[in-house]
């Protein structure tokens, strides 16, 4: 079995750069947000459901996709990511909002999606927030 005692013995980006532990809940959260967007999604009008509904579920994966990756990267790359889902996020949430308006979904569709996404917006700011702070260079004061 030498194939094993290899991948034993390399390290993988896991093992180097291990996701921070709110890094996990923030994604299964969106992720369980997603599996809730995909039953509404289902029952859109065909018009919207390829149109905005895709939309939405596109920026849904990518939000996952950017998340997942940012969880494996070194500080100074990791902002760069969770900077763009949170732009990314935004949008998200929009677009969400669009799709209330135009009576796509409903009020208690509206709520159940958009308070959790409210809460993993949060998360990912405080994330956002504390990666600025690791990674800015201290103030010397000269005075």
């Amino acid at each position: 079995m030498v194939g094993v005692e290899v991948l034993k013995n390399k390290k993988t980006n896991y093992e180097k750069y291990p996701p921070p532990r709110n890094t996990l809940t923030i994604l299964d959260r969106l992720v369980s947000v997603y599996k809730l967007w995909t039953t509404y999604l289902d029952h859109l009008p065909k018009k919207s459901k390829y149109s905005l509904g895709g939309k939405i579920d596109a920026i849904f994966l990518e939000c996952i996709d950017l998340i997942f990756t940012a969880s494996f990267q070194e500080k100074a790359k990791k902002l760069l990511y969770v900077e763009k889902v949170s732009t990314r996020f935004d949008l998200l949430k929009f677009l969400i909002r669009i799709l209330w308006e135009l009576k796509l979904i409903d009020d208690k569709k509206y709520i159940a999606l958009s308070t959790e996404l409210d809460e993993i917006g949060r998360m990912i700011g405080g994330w956002r927030n504390k990666l600025l702070k690791e990674t800015q260079p201290p103030i010397i004061n000269q005075g």
